[in-house]
């Protein structure tokens, strides 16, 4: 039944000579890695004008020099990651730029703050998805958690079913945000400059405000540049990408920038132009909406794809996160199952890791992720500043032609990317002091991964075969039974064949009638020795792991290797198992660890 029900939730296996077939377009790549980064649009110019509006509609004027920064920002940072993606075309982005060229610590703090921001990524769009479609639906405001979970299960299951599936589903949503965002900004635009718009009572620009302040300012530009989240997604994820993989890489990275670029201009001097403040009961992007087409089909489509674009940003988080994962557990900084691909060929066990933690994030934030939006800002520009200055000392040591102007471009990334982590580090310390504990513990595990797997390949390599001990050259296989059975039939038949002497152990507990069970047993089995030990305490796993442990330190069986061989029956039918109480299950537990200790599970299937 699961099997069926797995099968048609996210379809039949693929060969593995079809991953191939899982690479993916340009436009599909622009549609699943540039949803975080797009749909910033719906939130990053209001961010600016909310910390404005503390001083009034007097200071929307300084969203324009403020935007202009945040483009040059972007701008850089496009020109970077094409840089990063050119010099390492494997994938990785920040993690894979610190780890060449900042070492370790550096490398693992980048990949950290990423993975992290990945999750935070997810549970942040979900939840402003849902709160825009509560917003249309008020009645539904208790089922929020519900809603936004089902929303990350449902993005989960696409996922789960492969990357060129799970592409072609979300791109149409993101296009058709795309389209609406640009047929707004065209309309508006058309509807001023053909004179059918009155400009607002808005403060003209370079008016004197009074109290505005640097460290404002900075505030303001901080919160608007933390929009930007999302930019690095296309560098992490360069092998999804069809032949040649790096070109098709940039140019969906340079589509998106120029895509964003374009929409955040339009967007920002369309809200300076009609004077739109924020308010708590509607969005700016709504606002705008509804100004310049009115109250109409056209309003409602902008609100339905603003809704799903913020859904879909979390599947930047599905699509990046899985192969940050796998190029780290590759270096045995992380476990060996993020780098198995699932049916679908797609990394099954980080996919779904990435969705619980979303989801419980989600559920113990009770659907209000406010608090959050600081630490996802936060801990994107510190693999942004960490591969920005990577690549500087890349360029400083290798010095390949046009190195200076490279040299330049990574220069002014770093400055900024560092600018604008050290203002939200100031500017909103309380809310983002915990991904200052929370990273060093993240580095420190990562660590502690990597020495444990490296450990173990030392125990296990074949070269350190002489220092381990001597062969014992014979075998004493024992066989715990509680009756006997045909189970118990086989397991002897087998100890015939590979043990060199046979000792089978019956613990006597409670009314267990001993006497008819050796005189069965030596007319069965005259020629095998039964020890039956009587245990008044009815601990048979004890009883039998003392008899055992006593066995293997006696010095007539210091030659012998001990093998428990373990009669058990298979039920016909799982729920069977419950009717049963699993002694030989719990006796493999206990003994698993003893040394000098062969298990073996001799299955007998029932069949009914």
């Amino acid at each position: 039944m699961f099997s069926q029900a797995k099968r048609l939730l996210i379809g039949k296996p693929k060969k593995n000579k079809e991953l191939q077939n899982e690479k993916i377009s340009n436009k599909k790549a622009l549609a699943i890695l540039s949803s975080d980064a797009l749909s910033s649009v719906a939130y990053g110019p209001e961010q600016i004008l909310i910390v404005l509006s503390v001083l009034g509609a007097v200071a929307a004027w300084y969203t324009l020099p403020l935007t202009l920064f945040i483009l040059i920002l972007l701008i850089t940072l496009v020109l970077s990651y094409r840089q990063v993606i050119y010099a390492y075309p494997q994938g990785g982005g920040a993690y894979t730029v610190s780890k060449f060229n900042l070492g370790e610590k550096w490398s693992l703090l980048a990949g950290g703050s990423l993975l992290v921001d990945y999750i935070l990524t997810v549970a942040v769009s979900i939840s402003s998805g849902t709160d825009a479609f509560i917003a249309a639906f008020p009645n539904l405001y208790d089922q929020r958690i519900l809603i936004a979970c089902s929303l990350v299960i449902v993005i989960l299951i696409l996922n789960l079913r492969g990357l060129t599936e799970s592409a072609t589903v979300l791109s149409y949503p993101v296009y058709l945000f795309i389209f609406g965002l640009i047929a707004l900004i065209l309309v508006g635009i058309w509807k001023v400059a053909t004179g059918q718009v009155e400009p607002q009572q808005t403060s003209a620009i370079g008016t004197s405000v009074p109290g505005v302040t640097i460290f404002l300012l900075l505030k303001a530009f901080s919160s608007g540049a933390s929009s930007l989240t999302g930019i690095e997604a296309i560098s992490n994820a360069v092998n999804n990408f069809k032949d040649p993989a790096p070109k098709n890489a940039v140019k969906t990275l340079v589509m998106m920038g120029s895509i964003l670029t374009f929409m955040l201009i339009g967007m920002v001097t369309l809200t300076y132009y009609y004077g739109i403040m924020p308010q708590t009961e509607t969005t700016v992007l709504s606002q705008l909406a509804k100004q310049i087409f009115g109250d109409n089909i056209a309003f409602y489509f902008i609100q339905g794809v603003t809704v799903l674009i913020l859904v879909l940003a979390a599947n930047t988080g599905f699509t990046a996160f899985p192969l940050l994962a796998a190029n780290m557990a590759k270096d045995k900084y992380m476990p060996h199952m993020f780098t198995v691909r699932g049916d679908r060929l797609g990394y099954s066990n980080s996919i779904i890791i990435l969705a619980v933690f979303a989801i419980l994030l989600i559920i113990g934030f009770n659907g209000k992720t406010e608090n959050l939006v600081p630490l996802y800002a936060v801990g994107v520009f510190i693999p942004f500043t960490l591969a920005q200055l990577g690549m500087m000392l890349k360029w400083i040591r290798e010095r390949p032609t046009h190195w200076r102007k490279k040299l330049f471009i990574n220069t002014l990334g770093t400055v900024l990317s560092f600018t604008v982590f050290s203002i939200l580090l100031i500017t909103k310390l309380g809310h983002v002091w915990p991904i200052l504990v929370f990273l060093p513990i993240v580095v420190f595990i990562f660590i502690a991964i990597r020495k444990h797997y490296i450990t173990i390949a030392k125990q296990l390599n074949v070269d350190n075969i002489e220092n381990e001990p001597v062969v014992k050259s014979k075998n004493l296989a024992i066989i715990p039974i509680s009756s006997i059975t045909k189970a118990v039939d086989k397991s002897i038949s087998y100890a015939k064949i590979t043990a060199d002497d046979i000792i089978v152990v019956h613990v006597a507990v409670g009314d267990t009638n001993v006497q008819q069970l050796q005189k069965k047993w030596k007319t069965l089995y005259p020629e095998i020795r039964l020890v039956v030990i009587h245990s008044e305490y009815r601990n048979v796993i004890k009883t039998i792991t003392r008899f055992i442990d006593k066995i293997n330190h006696k010095p007539a069986y210091k030659d012998y290797l001990l093998t428990v061989i373990i009669p058990q029956f298979i039920t016909n039918k799982r729920w069977h198992n419950l009717l049963h109480n699993q002694t030989s299950f719990m006796l493999k537990v206990h003994l698993f660890y003893r040394k000098n200790i062969v298990l073996s599970t001799i299955p007998y299937k029932l069949k009914r």
